[in-house]
């Protein structure tokens, strides 16, 4: 499923590009909106309590589409 950059929330599971490689990320905090951009603060960690080596800023343009990380994806292949 794909939503608009804008419409992110914290705590929703995307796929951005972090530390060099294209992954499912969890978004920590809104860092700054701008009329132009939005800066996330993301982790690749899926626990509660994120590891700070793990998270990394990521930038979009408001109009951009973001696809969310469909969790169920990987579950079905584990069945």
């Amino acid at each position: 499923m794909n939503v608009q950059a804008l419409d992110i929330k914290v705590g929703d599971r995307i796929i951005a590009y972090c530390k060099n490689k294209r992954q499912p990320c969890t978004v920590q905090r809104l860092l700054d909106s701008t009329p132009n951009t939005i800066t996330l603060k993301v982790s690749t960690c899926t626990r509660v309590h994120y590891r700070e080596s793990a998270s990394c800023v990521i930038q979009f343009h408001r109009e951009a589409v973001v696809e969310m990380a469909n969790l169920n994806r990987s579950l079905s292949k584990t069945i």
